[in-house]
């Protein structure tokens, strides 16, 4: 072997020593004072998920009737106009579409028509998981060497994450019970004991009181955190399966969580009707 052609294999050998195996990260993340990865601030994603979690096109409104040239928006969202359109996106789904058992995917068509009345999220229910992940509002996370906190600005949601098993939840809940351990740089996190009375968006997309969720948090640079949630459901779908998206810090000096307790903004839609004198509708 020449000389040129010694220094070249050289070369070679210590890029592929540089470079990350496919599914690592060569960022390393900051470390907190019990020597974990830290996760801590404030996160947003940034898509289109909260419409639908599945690949969609624009469309007029989420709450549709038949029109003469196609469907137009419902009356109640008709003055809205551009407001209540969906923006297209293009899903966060692996593999793109839903395993649905065909019972489950009949009630989600049903959930989508009817959704001006079924969205939990128009009640203003706590969000569940992982839709809290990705509904457009900001979250914090709060870690230190023996807890981690997850405060949600959509409704005052929260989580607390158990870094020692519990056992099983005590009762079924909105947000289910999350349990977590790190493998390496990722924060895993295995969240059951849900009811069924949340939804995964806007579209319909729905679970049973079965739900079962993975997550995984792998901070991939200072102000990115790769997310991934591994859907199980065995009374909705035929198999599991995951959705990915990242997660980014906010960026503003006063980055801070609002408030946004919204289940005063929806008393005159569910109690207005018991007025003495109820307001015209």
């Amino acid at each position: 072997m020449s000389e040129g052609n010694l220094m070249l294999q050289k070369v070679l050998l210590l890029l592929l020593a540089a470079t990350p195996l496919f599914g690592q990260t060569a960022y390393r993340a900051p470390r907190n004072a019990g020597g974990k990865p830290d996760l801590s601030g404030i996160w947003q994603s940034l898509n289109e998920a909260n419409y639908d979690i599945e690949l969609h096109v624009a469309r007029a409104s989420l709450a549709l009737r038949p029109g003469p040239y196609g469907p137009v928006p419902a009356p109640p969202v008709l003055a809205l106009g551009a407001v209540g359109a969906v923006p297209p996106g293009p899903g966060v789904v692996e593999g793109g579409e839903l395993p649905y058992q065909p019972a489950a995917l009949a009630k989600k068509k049903e959930n989508q028509q009817n959704w001006l009345t079924s969205d939990p999220e128009i009640r203003c229910y706590l969000p569940g998981v992982p839709r809290a992940t990705y509904m457009p509002y900001p979250f914090q996370i709060f870690q230190n060497a023996s807890a981690i906190f997850i405060a949600y600005e959509y409704a005052g949601a929260v989580r607390n994450i158990y870094l020692k098993d519990p056992g099983p939840a005590p009762v079924d809940s909105w947000m289910g019970q999350s349990v977590g351990h790190w493998e390496g740089e990722t924060l895993v996190v295995d969240v059951t004991g849900f009811n069924e009375q949340t939804w995964f968006d806007r579209a319909g997309n729905f679970h049973s009181d079965a739900l079962h969720v993975i997550e995984r948090y792998t901070r991939t640079s200072p102000d990115v955190i790769t997310y991934e949630a591994t859907i199980e459901d065995p009374k909705v779908f035929t198999r599991p399966w995951k959705m990915t998206m990242p997660l980014y810090r906010r960026q503003e000096k006063n980055a801070q969580l609002m408030d946004f307790k919204c289940v005063e903004f929806v008393e005159e839609l569910i109690y207005g009707q018991w007025r003495k004198t109820p307001l015209s509708r």
